[in-house]
């Protein structure tokens, strides 16, 4: 009989070409390995929703096609979760990936910090494994990727980390982040804030002045000053110390040249962000900068 990562593999390979069955795949691992009760899963699935109504996991083959970077990440995630199942109820083998490692912990010993902890460590590592397959995205799609990025790791530290996450604030992480409560989707769920067809139609520029007010207050006033914190925190956490190298002197780079490093700062300013900033304890991404105020455009 095949060993876990081989059945696992086998498993994601008949839904590869039908979302319907990637999203299906995803519910039942809740179910078979929590059980009818469970709690966990409400932000992920509703990350995969939007991810649906995009089309980015749509056949390549379809038309228009899906984006075969987020089907890949979308694999990883699927094949370490499924592994590490089978693995627990009996399937030879042994964890193939320190990520499936930390799913089993997790069905072992089902708590938020370990479920953050094991979906965070797939993602990264989808993200790492395939950084070639990202390149080839539009510039408005690797913005997106690297906001995801950022918000699934800012997350899990307001849960486990929540001083670095929110300073002053500390207290209110945990009650926010735990996974186990719907509200989590709002801090993960893409949908908020970016267009929901792939590929994006509009410049980088208009896409990212439309992003909810909410969101960009999150983004650019709360996590953007601790990204170099967090990047660490999470480098140690999920056993990933390449992740670090995903910044550019505290700036997304995750499949993203130097010389775009300026499109960060667009949008980013105005009193109320430096007001969030400062209540949680540090200065804007803009205001330690050494960009020339050319490079920053007016609040709307």
């Amino acid at each position: 009989m095949a060993d876990a990562a081989s059945r696992a593999e086998q498993r994601v390979a008949r839904v590869r070409d039908e979302a319907a069955g990637r999203y299906a795949l995803a519910q039942e691992f809740y179910r078979l390995a929590m059980g009818p009760r469970h709690q966990y899963g409400h932000a992920e699935l509703s990350f995969m929703r939007w991810s649906l109504a995009r089309g980015v996991l749509a056949p390549e083959t379809s038309d228009p096609p899906g984006s075969p970077w987020w089907r890949a990440v979308n694999e990883r995630l699927l094949r370490d979760k499924t592994e590490a199942h089978l693995l627990s109820v009996g399937a030879t083998g042994t964890a193939g990936a320190r990520s499936v490692e930390f799913w089993l912990d997790f069905i072992r010993t089902p708590e938020p910090g370990r479920w953050y902890r094991a979906h965070n460590a797939s993602i990264v590592a989808g993200y790492l494994q395939h950084e070639s397959l990202a390149a080839a995205e539009s510039q408005v799609e690797r913005f997106m990727m690297n906001v995801a990025l950022l918000r699934i790791l800012f997350t899990h530290a307001m849960l486990v980390r929540p001083r670095l996450a929110l300073g002053r604030l500390a207290a209110l992480g945990p009650v926010m982040a735990d996974p186990r409560h719907r509200t989590v989707k709002m801090y993960l769920d893409l949908g908020r804030s970016f267009p929901t067809e792939y590929p994006v139609s509009t410049p980088i520029e208009e896409t990212i002045l439309d992003e909810h007010g909410l969101a960009r207050m999150l983004d650019y006033g709360v996590i953007a000053p601790r990204l170099p914190a967090l990047y660490e925190f999470s480098a140690a956490s999920l056993d990933q110390p390449r992740l670090t190298d995903l910044l550019d002197d505290g700036v997304p780079a995750y499949a993203w040249p130097h010389a775009d490093r300026p499109i960060w700062y667009i949008g980013n300013t105005g009193p109320h962000l430096a007001a969030i900033a400062r209540a949680t304890g540090v200065r804007l991404l803009w205001e330690r900068s050494p960009l020339t105020r050319a490079h920053r455009r007016p609040h709307r």
